[in-house]
């Protein structure tokens, strides 16, 4: 049951941490499948040479488990702030990102600037999402405080609806996951996310990857779903997580499976594996985790290094 939850500090930021590792190997991996050289090994499911070094997925998803250490909730200001000061422009932050953390930094409002966005109507990205799983893995006890301060944690960088409800959702799926023995079926997490979120492209398109559990083929499915091709929540989030429900408990599985179908791959694979990372057998294999980047050194650390529970 989700109240034998471990809700002492310790105890999440032990899953937010797990998560969090899940995630960057995710990013990282899927991140050398961008570099031509690496195409053939791909579809060969083969590993490229390391180290694997992770993206801004990653470098945003700490400042988000630092903050929930530091304050034990999201505070939007320290978390714009985080953004900003660790923002290291040659980790593929898209060009709005790079110019808002920029201006951030040099005194800028982040409400005026994330606001502003695309004429007003504030980016729609998978940025959000693609950070947000350790916050989820956090607020295991809580899966709809999980979907509330993930929906805070966006409007820093992301106020489109979409973006929101993007985040919202791998929040909800990430903290379904890390509950003691986790959901019990993938029918089960997309039915609890599904649940959590309210009605967006975002939530039509989890529905549609929920009627599709039963396909066996990623690429039939992300031909529907999408799979990050235009970066957008609602192109990203649905497959994402329809691939983390299809290999609950097994990361190697669901990293090919979604790696497979190209798009964005480090951003969907950072995803996928989040989410799976803060639940009990969840963790990437360690030979993985041995490849890729360890995390920035400003980190909070943790008091073990196992996977969520």
């Amino acid at each position: 049951m989700i109240s034998s939850t471990d809700s002492s500090t310790p105890g999440r930021l032990e899953r937010a941490l797990a998560s969090l590792r899940g995630l960057a190997v995710g990013d990282a991996l899927g991140s050398q499948f961008f570099v031509p050289a690496n195409y053939p090994l791909l579809k060969q499911r083969e590993l490229p040479p390391a180290p694997w070094q992770w993206t801004d997925d990653t470098e945003m998803a700490c400042s988000v488990v630092a903050v929930l250490a530091a304050h034990h909730r999201i505070d939007q200001d320290a978390l714009a702030h985080s953004f900003a000061a660790h923002h290291d422009f040659d980790r593929g932050y898209g060009p709005a990102v790079n110019r808002l953390l920029r201006l951030v930094r040099e005194g800028g409002d982040w409400r005026e600037l994330a606001a502003a966005l695309f004429n007003g109507q504030g980016s729609w990205g998978n940025g959000a999402a693609m950070r947000i799983a350790p916050l989820g893995a956090w607020y295991a006890d809580d899966p709809e405080q999980a979907t509330h301060q993930a929906e805070i944690s966006a409007y820093p960088t992301h106020q489109h609806r979409e973006a929101v409800v993007g985040a919202m959702a791998v929040a909800a799926a990430a903290a379904l996951v890390a509950a003691p023995g986790g959901p019990p079926s993938p029918q089960a997490l997309l039915d609890g996310v599904v649940a959590l979120v309210p009605r967006s492209a975002v939530g039509q398109g989890l529905r549609r990857a929920r009627d599709m559990l039963d396909y066996a083929d990623p690429g039939t499915v992300a031909a529907v779903l999408g799979c990050g091709r235009r970066t957008t929540a609602h192109d990203t989030v649905p497959f994402a997580l329809w691939s983390a429900a299809r290999a609950l408990g097994d990361y190697r599985t669901a990293f090919w499976a979604t790696a497979q179908v190209g798009g964005d791959v480090d951003t969907t694979c950072a995803i996928v594996g989040g989410v799976l990372a803060g639940g009990r057998s969840g963790a990437p294999p360690a030979a993985w985790a041995e490849r890729t980047e360890a995390l920035p050194e400003w980190m909070p650390a943790g008091t073990g290094t196992g996977a969520g529970g």
